[in-house]
């Protein structure tokens, strides 16, 4: 991670790209039905989302009327593919194609946008800011919810997580971000703070959508990528669900 991060833009791009295309696979995994074509339509869709991140439609995808024509495109030849492929529920999966698109993908077009130093240059730190501030709210939110924790925050999805390691976990990442402020002043230390509230409470929410997904799946990780921490998906569910709350904020500000 910190390789990719601090390797350049280059470096960073292609370990954006491992990451979408990971959790896409772990997340088409779980929606899509087990019948003839699966593996086929787990790569479709992974392409589907990722084609518009790719440089040579970037500069019209970013654009409100390119965004457009690209996703009336991918849809169009979706429903193309399903067609030859004779699923059961053909609309189902075209759905999913563009969940996979919305939910995964498009979060890290808010990730460049809020990397992007003002005169065109790429900031490592602003990446290393925003995963440790989620990554330490998740670490911190353990800690103190299983030595304090006794109120149930949502236990119908998730039975572990309590108020407790929630608002424990919270106050420190804002901490954090406020250490962060004296390090790397991309960013000032009002929108610091505010991103450490983001942290907070939306990588919570989106750990919380996930396991959701899981649920009505019926699975208890994404994937077995790494043995006793799930897949992809386990890993960067809060980070990705972060990012568009982050940029909101930053605009805010």
């Amino acid at each position: 991670m910190l390789g990719g991060v601090y390797g350049g833009k280059a470096s960073f791009t292609i370990l954006c790209g491992v990451i979408i295309a990971g959790c896409l696979w772990e997340l088409f995994g779980i929606l899509l039905p087990d019948e003839p074509g699966k593996k086929f339509r787990r790569i479709w869709g992974i392409a589907v989302a990722m084609v518009p991140l790719l440089p040579i439609v970037e500069n019209v995808f970013y654009s409100q009327p390119g965004m457009i024509y690209v996703l009336v495109f991918l849809a169009f030849t979706s429903f193309i593919v399903e067609l030859f492929l004779s699923s059961k529920s053909p609309f189902q999966n075209i759905a999913y194609y563009l969940l996979g698109f919305f939910y995964i993908c498009f979060p890290f077009v808010f990730l460049n946008w809020m990397v992007t130093t003002d005169i065109g240059g790429y900031s490592p730190g602003r990446v290393f800011g925003l995963l440790l501030l989620v990554w330490s709210n998740d670490t911190m939110a353990y800690f103190v919810g299983s030595q304090f924790g006794k109120h149930k925050l949502f236990e119908r999805i998730s039975p572990k997580k309590t108020w407790e390691g929630t608002l424990g976990g919270g106050i420190c990442t804002v901490l954090i971000a406020w250490g962060l402020s004296h390090v790397i002043q991309d960013f000032s230390t009002a929108e610091w703070l505010a991103l450490g509230a983001v942290a907070a409470v939306f990588g919570t929410l989106g750990d919380l959508v996930e396991s959701m997904l899981k649920r009505s799946a019926g699975v208890k990780d994404s994937g077995n990528l790494l043995p006793g921490h799930g897949g992809m998906l386990d890993r960067f569910d809060a980070f990705v669900f972060a990012l568009p709350f982050y940029w909101l904020a930053l605009q805010i500000l």
